[in-house]
């Protein structure tokens, strides 16, 4: 069944846990959506794991509606999420409702995905009344990561707390339908999760989350810059592609690849009359 923003607040209804990964492209797209993930999300994280950034300021919108594109060709059932890149909607309601509506129209997203707090319920209503479904973002949000002073576990004091949580009430009241809370402690998480209708999809928030959801390269240990706490690695592609690589290059060097079985015939008399 396709998986929609409807039924994305159907399943918190039901009880029933949320799966999301992120893609960048089209092949990991279908692989993430043959295996029955809910969402797949096109973060900016992109900027990370596939231009080499060092964090996600740099990503533009060309890339995302690029990317996004992409993906979109390869999932068929997952709902497909799209992140707004840092200075795509800061800038004003207007921006945000017209880069919103381009990662739609130009990039097919169904969703889209913006950071921050009540600072941009504004921004998100604007979204919602064109008719475009808006995932939150609070806690930890990579695009703020100058002002948090780096990567850091957001709402561990009792005001910080309140304002998360009073930040995830927020969101929902502007017409959000899920919100992912990102580096919060886990009893916090699950007092979010608990005080709002909308799902609650965690990374590194605990497992009273609604859903999950995770950076494939992190799970398949694909990206050794760094290492999240929160991101089990469900195995080790990383290294297995190494050993791949490293085995392909060996065997042109000996000269075993290719083979009789990888190669194509002909009437080999035709070589004998070419000059």
């Amino acid at each position: 069944m396709k998986n929609t923003s409807v039924t994305f607040k159907e399943a918190k209804a039901k009880g029933q846990k949320l799966s999301m990964l992120t893609a960048y492209d089209y092949t990991t797209a279908k692989l993430v959506d043959e295996a029955g993930i809910d969402a797949i999300l096109v973060g900016d994280s992109l900027g990370m794991v596939m231009l080499g950034y060092e964090d996600t300021l740099s990503v533009t919108m060309e890339d995302m509606i690029h990317h996004t594109a992409a993906v979109a060709r390869g999932a068929k059932n997952a709902l497909l999420i799209a992140d707004m890149p840092f200075m795509s909607y800061q800038t004003s309601v207007y921006d945000a409702v017209v880069n919103a509506g381009r990662l739609v129209k130009e990039g097919h997203a169904q969703a889209v995905k913006l950071e921050g707090g009540l600072d941009f319920c504004e921004h998100i209503q604007a979204i919602v009344k064109a008719s475009i479904p808006v995932c939150g973002h609070i806690g930890l949000t990579p695009q703020s990561v100058n002002a948090f002073g780096g990567f850091k576990v957001q709402g561990k004091g009792e005001e910080a707390a309140q304002r998360i949580l009073d930040e995830a009430r927020a969101l929902e009241k502007a017409g959000a339908f899920a919100v992912v809370l990102e580096c919060v402690p886990a009893a916090l998480a699950d007092k979010i999760t608990k005080s709002i209708g909308i799902p609650t999809i965690g990374i590194g928030a605990g497992a009273g989350c609604d859903g999950q959801v995770l950076v494939y390269q992190d799970m398949l240990a694909m990206y050794s810059d760094m290492a999240p706490k929160f991101a089990k690695q469900y195995a080790q592609l990383g290294s297995q592609m190494k050993e791949a690589f490293a085995a392909y290059k060996q065997e042109v060097a000996d000269g075993v690849f290719p083979a009789a079985e990888h190669t194509f015939k002909m009437d080999e008399t035709i070589i004998d009359k070419l000059y």
